[in-house]
């Protein structure tokens, strides 16, 4: 198999602390920067998988990059530079304790919970009479809170989060205002690629500044759940599944092989063979959803390459 990176033991000037996440890895730098590498970690239902996936890292990091550019004039974000392909260097944000979902279309988690006969989410009601994938009359916001590794996010209501005093009321709506004008940016976006852009999650924080800004990842197969256009409508009229570009993929192999996170079940083997099958199927989304060729970074040493390029920005600081 190819070379991928699936842990860092990074140790930068003045670096204060490491923070683990399920994909990424942030080195915070005399509390003024934060270093993210993009790992070729794979997680579903909340689980890391046991193996990487080769140039996945660099795949979610690059189309975060270039959504950030896209979207800077109208929701201020964290990054500074992108110094290697897997890793951004950004402000140093304190994180908001919760995931901004954003949903056009009853698909995946909304899907499944509809289907067993709840017709609310996160507070809010959806509409009788739909069937899986079919559009919402306008988005719904369905925050999550934000669970540390190896725990789940848990969907919560926005009355939830204001009496818990998780966001405050003022900071809560500049969230949801910038949560659904990313959404219409990132819509209209993926329609000129000939795609839809059905479900999403961001992730907020405050500058020393206190200024909310866009941290993490933004429009990823990792992030958000893409259809294509072409047939939608037909495929919805006839019941037919529909073409997705996401990591669904992954959750439905991992469902028909017994596995959904819960306590007891085995994670399924992941052959050579299906590995690689993921990995080219994350080179379709990044061609597909930029609509460039995806560029395939120097693997052979990860960790040396990645290493140098972000010393090397660092001391040009």
């Amino acid at each position: 198999m190819s070379n991928t990176i699936t842990t860092t033991n990074f140790n930068f000037p003045n670096q204060k602390s490491v923070y683990r996440g399920k994909v990424r890895e942030v080195y915070n730098i005399n509390d003024e920067l934060l270093v993210m590498v993009a790992t070729d970690r794979l997680s579903a239902f909340d689980v890391v998988l046991p193996k990487g996936i080769p140039y996945k890292g660099q795949i979610l990091n690059q189309i975060a990059t270039k959504f950030m550019e896209l979207t800077q004039d109208i929701v201020p974000n964290w990054l500074i530079a992108t110094p290697d392909p897997n890793v951004a260097v950004g402000h140093l944000c304190d994180p908001f304790k919760v995931e901004m979902v954003i949903r056009g279309y009853l698909s995946g988690h909304a899907a499944r919970e509809y289907a067993t006969g709840r017709k609310q989410i996160c507070g809010v009601t959806m509409a009788e009479g739909l069937k899986e994938n079919d559009k919402f009359p306008e988005p719904i916001i369905t925050p999550t809170t934000k669970a540390d590794n190896g725990s789940h996010d848990e969907d919560i209501s926005r009355e939830d989060i204001l009496a818990k005093g998780i966001v405050s009321e003022e900071d809560y709506l500049v969230l949801e205002k910038y949560t659904r004008a990313l959404f219409q940016r990132g819509t209209e976006i993926a329609a000129k690629r000939g795609l839809i852009l059905v479900d999403t999650k961001y992730e907020f924080g405050k500058t020393k500044d206190g200024v909310i800004v866009l941290i993490d990842e933004i429009h990823t197969p990792d992030s958000s759940r893409y259809f294509y256009a072409d047939g939608y409508a037909e495929r919805q009229e006839k019941g037919e599944e529909q073409k997705q570009l996401s990591k669904e993929f992954v959750r439905r192999w991992l469902i028909e092989n017994g596995f959904q996170g819960k306590d007891g079940q085995q994670i399924p083997n992941m052959t050579d063979e299906y590995i690689e099958s993921v990995s080219e199927r994350y080179i379709e989304l990044y061609e597909n959803i930029l609509g460039d060729k995806f560029v395939k970074a120097d693997i052979d040493n990860i960790d040396q390459r990645i290493e140098k390029n972000v010393l090397d920005y660092l001391s040009s600081k």
